[in-house]
């Protein structure tokens, strides 16, 4: 103890225990706060009291002696916390070369256990940035596995510890699936484990109980968890490889009997199912649905993602039954019941599958898919649409030996599809010119008609409010879609999109956005700027100021404007608006009725002006 410190015990200003502490706290050293965190002792000043402290967010913060040596707490040279303040580019270096020993160092300055959370909080932004991080943090973790001295968390706020044997991996893991509660926790044990089942293949009585243990699981989870269910009894199966005498084979619970059980419920458990499980499951549908067993497969085509389509299709080839899904799939494009995921597997597969369905009618259905999808909520139709610009040749491929006439008709139902935005139609004609150039004259005489409709619809707004829209739809192209395709790329990369809810959220925002876009085009098209010069002022008129008088004597004025020029609280109104179609065309003198929140009330119009003032 310093003989600074002895003096403040003799002047009565810190107590012998808080000396003991702060000799620890010397300037230099690190410590940590309980509200304001890590932070490095900067100087201390006896003759005041107080001890000056470094902290993140709080440069030179004085403590009193006493307050510090009560709510410091002391950090070793050798704590991560440290390590990292002194010298980050040496923690990087060795992440690079020796990522165990450095979680080792970390689980050990946290007393042998820290959380995914608090071990993100140690390395970011000081060690790596966040996706660095991320990319060092999932190829650690196997290396961890590997090691045999770390306990690996199944749920994300578990934390990892360290432990000082060396418990082998396949112990762990089977130690976690034992005392795992929910069947989910359990199979993902499992999952881990039988990568591993190799290690104690020739201890037959350890695969035999744990074949009945992972029954006893599946028997558990029954109908409450199917899906949960089935990945147990996959896991099962699994073992029974590598003990082939064990009496579970003759159990009467099976895929094959829990699919029987579950076979109102196919569609929900495949969406739960994870995609390298997909096949296994399938192989089950023949035993179990007999001579139904394509019925059932077709009617989970109908609502199945592409990834489970192409293990259909395996499914049917594999029972010799390629024609029965060909016979299946034509009858569902020529109904147009086909699914979005179901035509962009065809069309994906195009040169393996099924090359006689790409023609003409695969291309209707498609184009009415995606009109279904409109207002869909799962917004599957969103994959399709990209493969269908993205895939440059489909469209070739698709129209590849069809006639002058069959392309004509394929050229009129794009120019009508509502599904279509502007840009979007305009791609999909040019490549069937290229195709027909002789249908140059059809397409020019839709897009005249289309024209004049347009002209018909056209919204009179002013310079302003036509800017503004224009800056909102640059602002949408040129940084929400291209921020929101790295948003869906970065959460793609999380993996198991089936409970990513990053992705799903950047997914449906996608959806918002390209619904935005398309109304924004059509707007824009339509819009025709003014600056409301020289209005008629013999009639109300888009420009003019109206003063009306109610039979009270009570006096109104509304200046009616352009279709996006609202503004109630100045008296500006929409010519759209209910209020603006009610003047328009009439005159001074006039008595009409005119809509309002309490209903139908009686004006006068007295006057008719310009309007002069700026539209800012």
């Amino acid at each position: 103890m310093t003989d600074e410190l002895n003096q403040c015990i003799e002047a009565g200003k810190i107590t012998q225990e808080a000396a003991e502490k702060l000799s620890l706290l010397t300037p230099g050293t690190y410590c940590k706060h309980r509200s304001w965190g890590f932070g490095q002792i900067a100087e201390w000043r006896p003759l005041t009291d107080q001890v000056l402290i470094h902290f993140k967010t709080k440069k030179n913060h004085p403590m009193q002696l006493q307050y510090a040596a009560e709510t410091l707490e002391h950090i070793p040279a050798d704590h991560i916390l440290a390590r990292i303040a002194a010298d980050p580019a040496a923690l990087r270096q060795e992440a690079q070369e020796n990522p165990v020993a450095l979680m080792r160092s970390l689980l050990q300055s946290h007393e042998g256990k820290a959380t995914s959370d608090e071990i993100t909080a140690d390395f970011v932004p000081d060690v790596f940035s966040a996706a660095d991080f991320k990319k060092w943090f999932d190829g650690t973790k196997k290396k961890l596995k590997a090691d045999g001295h770390f306990i690996i968390p199944a749920k994300k706020t578990s934390p990892f510890e360290l432990q000082e044997l060396n418990v082998p991996t396949h112990e762990r893991l089977l130690e976690q699936f034992r005392t795992a509660r929910h069947p989910k926790e359990q199979v993902a044990s499992l999952d881990a484990l039988l990568k591993l089942v190799s290690n104690f293949k020739q201890e037959t009585d350890l695969l035999h109980q744990l074949a009945h243990e992972i029954e006893e699981a599946a028997k558990r989870s029954g109908r409450m968890h199917a899906p949960k269910a089935l990945e147990l009894l996959l896991a099962r199966d699994e073992v029974l490889k590598h003990h082939p005498s064990s009496t579970e084979k003759n159990s009467a619970l099976s895929i094959v009997t829990l699919l029987k059980e579950a076979s109102g419920k196919l569609t929900e458990i495949f969406k739960e199912l994870p995609v390298a499980k997909y096949r296994r499951v399938l192989a089950a549908f023949p035993e179990a649905f007999q001579e139904r067993w394509q019925i059932q497969a077709q009617h989970l085509l109908r609502h199945a993602e592409s990834r489970l389509v192409g293990e259909i299709f395996y499914l049917f080839e594999s029972q010799q039954a390629r024609e029965a899904f060909l016979t299946f799939t034509i009858r569902a494009i020529s109904e147009r019941s086909i699914s979005s995921d179901f035509l962009k597997w065809i069309c994906e597969q195009r040169d393996q599958a099924f090359p006689e369905l790409i023609n003409p009618e695969l291309f209707a259905a498609i184009l009415s898919a995606l009109e279904r999808d409109i207002h869909s909520e799962a917004k599957r139709g969103a994959r399709l649409h990209e493969l269908l610009f993205k895939d440059r040749q489909l469209i070739a491929d698709l129209f590849h030996n069809s006639d002058l006439e069959t392309a004509r008709q394929a050229v009129r139902k794009i120019t009508a599809s509502p599904a279509l935005g502007d840009l979007d139609r305009r791609s999909l004609l040019a490549r069937i010119l290229k195709l027909h150039p002789e249908l140059e004259t059809v397409v020019m005489n839709d897009a005249s008609k289309e024209s004049s409709t347009a002209r018909e619809e056209t919204l009179i707004v002013s310079w302003t409010s036509l800017e503004r829209r224009k800056n909102e739809y640059e602002n949408l192209v040129t940084k929400l879609i291209p921020q929101n395709t790295k948003d869906i790329s970065t959460a793609r990369s999380y993996g198991d999109l089936r409970e990513n809810f990053e992705f799903k959220a950047a997914k449906e925002q996608q959806g918002v956005l390209l619904r935005q876009k398309a109304e924004l085009e059509q707007m824009l098209n339509q819009a025709r700027g003014t600056n409301f010069e020289n209005p008629d002022t013999s009639v109300v008129s888009i420009g003019t100021v109206v003063t009306l008088q109610a039979p009270q004597g009570k006096q109104e004025t509304y200046s009616i404007l352009g279709a996006w020029d609202s503004t109630p609280e100045k008296g500006w109104i929409s010519y759209q608006a209910a209020m603006g179609q009610a003047l328009l065309g009439h005159r001074c003198g006039e008595k009409l009725s005119l809509p309002s929140e309490q209903g139908e009330r009686d004006m006068t119009i007295e006057k008719i002006e310009a309007f002069t003032d700026f539209i800012s």
